[in-house]
């Protein structure tokens, strides 16, 4: 055993769990879909039975009937002692087997990689000789490729020096980074809602607090909870996605950005401004100025989205005393990023225009593709117009997320409930949609969820259906 979540702690995290009936079934796969999500870890254990049913207000013998499901399925095992504990999971394990041998993954929102990739490998493949002569990993990062970004920033018109500029192993390493070093237990973080879960999860991990600023597709940012926020809790860090925000595909207007930049400023927030998905542009009418124009700000980047998911290089830029704190906290986390990953990505910035370009035009395909299935197979759901980006986040006409997800993964479709995106619990009725996948695979995963989701509608108790069309 590694870790203990009380019941009070998985009560909140399950959300909207009483999906369908059999209630023990539903709870049974609530748990099981933190597991595959990794919100609850491997080797964590799980509140005693009477604990549990209290929290939920359920019989102890649905409890004891859940959680001996989620043992018939490999999910948790009992230790005499310390009582029932998760077991780590099958590398792509569906909670429920899939019936058929063909799988559609879209939990990963991440585009396959651009075409001309494999010939920009080959060509710094042929310089092999003079990478291996090195020690083969840098932990500030090559010289060339901190030129090109900064002169990439220059151009957007934030000017900046290659001392500015340090390259990570992708985004997420950075986020990690940059967490550690800023900040300590307690510490409150402004973030989004819904937002990037592996942010929430790095941030948690450093010990700090978040405080959650609503987005919605069609309203943008809470801007009164976003000032009320910054001048109430005086965060440390705020987290933002100011361009395609995942999962909402939202992008702040000129408007949204001077507010909430007035206002972090105000309370001496030092702003992550995260830049991964700027680049996906399909067909914005107008692309806005950077968040926050001079002002200092740590920008991350990375070529994850734009150029393919398995080449690990994101990169901070910051402020040269920050660049310095961060690279000497590094080698705890890891020694450097690779030498010749980041010969691939300074051979590529050069690029980055003409892959943009290829990149707006397959993620158009997908996008127009699943909207249009959607809205034509499943009408009740509420589906989003996206000008860029990675996701659509649609909202359903019953906040049954989880069980639609659970039901899905059976038929061979992978897929996040929304409730993965919440920053403290919610968004039952929403369900992140990627479009990065191609077309003819988008409008089968569709296929799929109109199959199940009569089912999963039917199935659950009426009174929270009806609460919600009540609401509706």
């Amino acid at each position: 055993m590694d870790s203990r979540i009380s019941a009070r702690a998985l009560a909140a995290s399950l959300g909207g769990w009483r999906s369908k009936e059999p209630v023990y079934e539903a709870l049974a796969d609530g748990i099981r879909l933190l597991c595959l999500d990794n919100r609850i870890a491997p080797r964590t254990a799980l509140p005693a039975e009477r604990e549990l049913s209290a929290e939920l207000r359920l019989s102890r013998t649905t409890v004891a009937a859940a959680y001996r499901s989620l043992r018939d399925t490999g999910h948790i095992e009992s230790v005499r002692g310390s009582g029932s504990i998760t077991l780590p999971l099958r590398r792509t394990d569906p909670g429920h087997r899939a019936t058929g041998d063909e799988t559609i993954d879209l939990q990963q929102a991440s585009p396959p990689a651009w075409p001309g990739l494999a010939g920009v490998i080959t060509e710094v493949a042929a310089g092999a000789a003079t990478l291996v002569s090195t020690v083969g990993y840098d932990i500030v990062g090559r010289p060339g490729l901190r030129d090109a970004i900064a002169a990439r920033y220059t151009a957007r018109g934030i000017p900046t020096s290659p001392d500015e500029v340090m390259i990570t192993t992708g985004a997420q390493s950075a986020i990690h980074l940059i967490a550690s070093v800023l900040l300590g237990r307690a510490d409150r973080v402004l973030i989004e809602t819904p937002t990037y879960p592996h942010a929430a999860d790095a941030f948690r991990r450093a010990g700090a607090r978040m405080v959650g600023v609503p987005v919605t597709t069609s309203d943008g940012w809470d801007l009164d909870r976003a000032e009320q926020a910054f001048a109430r809790t005086l965060p440390v860090l705020a987290y933002l996605m100011p361009d395609f925000q995942n999962p909402t595909g939202r992008t702040m207007t000129a408007q949204e950005r001077a507010i909430i930049a007035a206002a972090a400023d105000r309370s001496g927030t030092l702003v992550v401004v995260d830049e991964t998905t700027s680049d996906l542009d399909i067909d914005r009418a107008v692309e806005p100025e950077p968040f926050g124009g001079g002002q200092a700000l740590i920008r991350l980047g990375s070529l994850g989205k734009t150029v393919w998911g398995g080449l690990r290089i994101g990169w901070i830029r910051a402020e040269v005393e920050l660049i310095r704190r961060l690279v000497s906290a590094r080698a705890v986390h890891d020694l450097g990023t690779p030498e010749i990953e980041q010969a691939v990505a300074e051979a590529l910035l050069p690029r980055l225009d003409e892959i943009a370009h290829q990149r707006a035009h397959l993620l158009r395909q997908g996008r127009d593709a699943v909207s249009a299935a959607l809205r034509e197979r499943l009408p009740q759901w509420r589906v989003p117009t996206a000008d860029g980006g990675v996701s659509l986040w649609v909202e359903l006409d019953a906040p049954l997320s989880s069980g639609l997800v659970m039901a899905a993964r059976a038929r061979g479709l992978y897929l996040s409930a929304g409730s993965r995106f919440a920053v403290e619990g919610g968004y039952d009725r929403h369900l992140r949609v990627p479009f990065t996948a191609p077309a003819t695979t988008l409008v089968s995963a569709v296929s799929i969820l109109e199959q199940v989701w009569p089912t999963v509608h039917d199935g659950a108790p009426r009174a929270l259906v009806d609460s919600f069309d009540a609401v509706v």
